[in-house]
């Protein structure tokens, strides 16, 4: 039975898994609650069917899933495998049956079945396989290589997990296990045939034939779950393949078991559950660097490894492995040759965590399939392509030799091999970069700290190395990788990263998308998100012999009516979901100003809330007529911060103190909240952005890579404070400078202003003074910022000098944030440049960039299914 009176066992229970109409999809879902059980019989609450929803959503996604592999299998084209810690999905059912075209009916379905389509959708759990904006990328880069038809492969791990699920408390901020795996993803279909050895530790010994291999050690086993990828309005379903670990009936030891010894008996078991358990375990004991470093080894390994002794070609079309699969076309078609590797073969590491691909695919091409180190070093750096997403000397992964060598022996030896050779071909061929070659080689001998430098082998071994915005690219071209690209001028390209227009804008507001699509006169845009330049077609009149210009869209009225009516009816339900969430009622006519990241020093959220606490006070100075004349702002602040980042949890527990302070002053509350979002995903974005209006992107210039959620509420209609970091640097020239308030330093600027800052010479804004004494003076509650305010203050030394120059911008901040205000008063010109924000959103398609990959990178065609 339903809960809405309408009784689903009217409904036959009849298996229709490529049914389109509603009545057929409702019987469909029915049969799956009857026959496809996952729960106790005679019930039908939104759980139990949502499940079934997604078992008869997954029945269309199979079908197309088979006949895309079958098609890629005859028709042999070259295919990308994109290698990635992180994939941040979200939820599956919405996008689903979007991209399937048939939403409408599934909603039509469920209301037959007596159920609401928005409340089953809010029953499903995100994925927790990542945490920020790597992983979103990745997911986003997905969802465009199946909507171009392009042949391609994600490879992950299948985190139990996930980082953690943030609860804040009076304490800020608390963490816990994520329990998106506690029943079970109906997404994600196991593998069972699809199991590869992964071994640790051991030692190298030559054969007889003097070959070098590796024996002994801890065999882990790597099980595949794929999940589904479709692409929008066609028939290619990619995959997404997860990786979980686990150990054999065998390593488990029955006479210890017996014998009481029950640890004992099961430790390779508990060892195998520990691989996939979390995401970015904490790494500052010994045993937590072997953990991350077998994760990442674990991912590659599974990913490339050729099983040798399993020759045999699998049924299924979708083969094991990309070695496997290789070798297994190749054999079909005639003989083959290793050389041919690369033109069938493209792999992509998504940052420096895939890095041991390189060593282990020379490893398997040398030790397993015979090659020579010139031949399979040829093979190994014609196929791997390396993207960096990062300038913080931090995230440029540095491993422990010592570390090294213990988890991963052979893979030590080839990329000290590896280190040797590219030192003596710079000192044959370029005696001018001697000195430099301490900093250029991969592996760093410092005697008291030896690491592998995991970002220089990347470059060193790769085709191709490429940033995620101008800027960064051209950051990594004159300062981080500056000396590489005199050797390599040709291997350093830039990638603009982008954002799925579905997820981000056809799915998560359909009342805005209906506008554009109606306004447009198509909705083509949602997949060449190029046409929405329409939006700011210009007319030119003539009008009492005086040229004028009127912007057909951004200043049509009736437009901008319906505009603001849809932007209204999302913030109204993200009013809702903080109210659900927080318990705190927030006012939908006041400006919704919103950050949402993950909390670092980098990001500056400390300067959102130290602008807040402003705010804050001079609201409390002034009469009730003064505020009367301000304008109403809901300041909304979300992300996790790492458990042991000490400074970017301080950051947390701020913002809610300010925020428990300003929220209970009548006097002021008003005119100001401040609201700290809880456990910040992919599905509370979807709330978020569509109902923001002004988005803060405010990282020191020269230290965000690209951000990807500046892109969302760009494209969502929202309007950017921000620095020019980033992708903001070209969002601004797209959508105008008059509309994006521009503050702060240059990245150009800011190595003397850090000098200046050391040399004494910084002279303060008294705001800034100003803002930080309030909250020394105990106003949002006896906790100690001292430690959080100290980082701001003194010249230099750790954890002090304000590095991320907070201090500096602050000033030209608080003025950019006065624009907003009187700009936010107008609310007609407010209208115009939202609109105008869209229309200028069309570069920042993740279509366009994967298009770029495919042609000037992976070297990949279009393989539609027909």
């Amino acid at each position: 039975m339903s809960t809405n009176g309408t009784d689903s066992t009217k409904i036959p229970a009849v298996s229709n898994p490529l049914a389109e109409k509603p009545s057929e999809i409702a019987s469909n879902i029915n049969y799956h609650a009857k026959f496809t059980p996952h729960f106790s019989p005679f019930k039908f609450q939104p759980e139990q069917a949502y499940y079934a929803t997604a078992d008869s959503v997954r029945d269309r996604l199979v079908q197309q899933w088979n006949e895309t592999y079958e098609h890629y299998h005859e028709v042999d084209p070259k295919q990308t495998y994109y290698l990635s810690m992180e994939y941040l999905q979200g939820r599956a059912l919405t996008n689903a049956i979007g991209n399937l075209n048939l939403q409408d009916a599934y909603a039509d379905a469920l209301n037959k079945l007596g159920h609401d389509l928005e409340n089953i959708r809010e029953q499903e759990k995100d994925a927790a396989l990542g945490n920020g904006g790597l992983g979103r990328l990745a997911s986003c880069f997905l969802d465009s290589m199946a909507t171009l038809n392009l042949p391609a492969w994600g490879y992950g791990l299948r985190y139990r997990y996930g980082l953690f699920k943030q609860r804040i408390s009076k304490e800020g901020q608390e963490e816990t296990a994520e329990d998106w795996l506690e029943k079970f993803s109906p997404w994600e279909v196991v593998r069972h045939d699809i199991v590869f050895p992964i071994t640790f530790f051991g030692h190298v010994e030559v054969t007889h034939t003097g070959f070098r291999k590796l024996v002994g050690g801890e065999v882990i086993q790597a099980l595949a779950y794929d999940v589904p990828i479709p692409g929008y309005k066609t028939k290619n379903t990619n995959s997404l393949r997860l990786w979980d670990a686990k150990a054999v009936a065998q390593d488990f030891d029955l006479f210890q078991f017996n014998d009481g010894q029950y640890e004992t008996a099961a430790q390779l078991h508990s060892k195998s559950q520990q691989i996939c358990a979390v995401l970015y375990p904490g790494d500052a004991t010994e045993n937590g660097k072997l953990l991350r470093l077998k994760q990442q080894f674990f991912l590659c390994s599974a990913s490339l490894q050729d099983i040798y002794h399993f020759l045999a070609i699998p049924e299924s079309p979708i083969a094991p492995d990309i070695i496997a699969r290789f070798k297994e076309r190749r054999d079909e078609k005639g003989s083959w040759n290793w050389s041919d590797f690369p033109t069938k073969v493209a792999v992509q590491l998504n940052d420096t965590h895939p890095t041991l691909a390189i060593p282990e695919l020379m490893r398997l091409l040398m030790d397993v399939e015979g090659l020579g180190w010139d031949e399979a070093w040829d093979i190994t750096t014609k196929t791997i392509a390396y993207t960096n997403h990062t300038v913080l000397p931090e995230a440029l992964e540095k491993w422990s030799q010592v570390v090294m060598k213990k988890l991963l022996p052979r893979h030590m030896e080839i990329i000290e091999e590896i280190d040797k050779r590219f030192m003596a071909m710079v000192s044959s061929t370029r005696s001018d970069l001697e000195s430099k070659l301490s900093s250029l080689r991969i592996l760093d001998n410092n005697p008291q700290k030896p690491v592998v430098r995991m970002a220089n082998m990347c470059v060193v071994s790769a085709h191709t190395v490429n940033g995620v915005a101008q800027l960064h690219s051209d950051i990594l071209k004159a300062e981080l990788f500056v000396d590489y690209v005199s050797i390599w001028p040709t291997k350093f390209q830039n990638k603009t990263n982008g954002i799925t227009p579905r997820r981000w804008l056809r799915f998560c507001s359909p009342e805005l998308s209906s506008i554009i699509t109606k306004w447009l006169k198509t909705d083509e845009w949602v997949t060449n998100l190029d046409l929405l330049v329409k939006l700011r077609q210009v007319l030119y009149s003539n009008d009492d012999l005086q040229l004028q210009c009127v912007n057909q869209f951004a200043d049509n009225t009736e437009l901008q009516a319906e505009w603001a009516s849809a932007k209204m009816a999302n913030k109204r339900r993200l009013a809702d979901y903080i109210l659900q969430v927080t318990g705190l009622t927030i006012d939908p006519d006041s400006l919704f100003d919103i950050q949402v990241k993950r909390i670092h020093e980098y990001k500056r959220q400390l300067m959102n809330i130290l602008g807040a606490v402003y705010r804050y006070k001079k609201l409390k100075e002034m009469s009730s007529e003064e505020r009367a004349k301000t304008t109403a702002r809901t300041i909304m602040i979300g992300g996790k911060a790492f458990a042991t980042y000490t400074n970017a949890k301080r950051i947390v527990k701020l913002v809610n103190d300010v925020g428990a302070v300003v929220n209970s002053d009548p006097e002021v509350n008003k005119y100001l909240k401040v609201v700290f979002v809880p456990n910040y995903n992919v599905s509370v974005a979807e709330m978020l952005i569509p109902g923001s209006e002004l988005s803060q992107h405010i990282s020191t210039a020269g230290m965000e890579a690209s951000g990807t959620s500046n892109m969302k509420f760009s494209l969502n209609g929202c309007l950017i404070i921000g620095t020019l970091d980033g992708a903001n640097v070209e969002i601004r020239e797209e959508i105008g400078e008059d509309n994006f308030f521009l503050f702060g330093a240059t990245a150009d600027e800011v190595p003397k202003l850090r000098k200046d800052r050391e040399n004494g010479l910084f002279k303060p804004d008294p705001r800034f003074e100003e803002s930080k004494e309030y909250i020394r003076s105990g106003a949002f509650g006896s906790y100690d910022y001292n430690p959080l305010l100290d980082s701001l203050e003194g010249n230099t030394g750790y954890g002090r000098g304000d590095y991320f120059l907070v201090g500096h911008d602050f000033a030209s901040y608080m003025d950019a944030q006065a624009k907003v205000d009187e700009a936010y008063k107008d609310k007609k010109k407010w209208l115009r440049m939202s609109i105008l924000s869209t229309a200028g959103s069309g570069k920042f398609s993740s279509d366009r960039t994967i298009a770029q990959y495919a042609k000037e990178i992976w070297n990949i065609k279009a393989c539609p299914v027909p």
